[in-house]
């Protein structure tokens, strides 16, 4: 039995599943059946690999700089308030 790696079109999530030909795979977080087989991470090359890893590390540097942003903004304001 082959493991194949599935995204819920219903509620994105993305899982293994070890599948019979014959079994019908349902999404474990929602239960629904539209799902996307993925392709398996040893057929992606990578470069693509690396390009994804990038864009995830970017989008996560960029939510935590406003993140910290918002927090500093917050510190600034206070300060500001106390010495009034």
């Amino acid at each position: 039995m082959p493991i194949y790696e599935y995204r819920c079109s219903s509620c994105g999530t993305e899982f293994e599943k070890l599948v019979r030909a014959s079994d019908t795979p349902e999404c474990p977080s929602c239960h629904g059946r539209d799902l996307d087989k993925l392709l398996p991470s040893f057929a992606v090359s990578s470069k693509e690999k690396t390009m994804q890893a990038a864009a995830k590390s970017r989008a996560k540097a960029a939510h935590h700089a406003r993140r910290d942003n918002i927090a500093a903004e917050h510190e600034i304001e206070r300060h500001r308030r106390e010495d009034h």
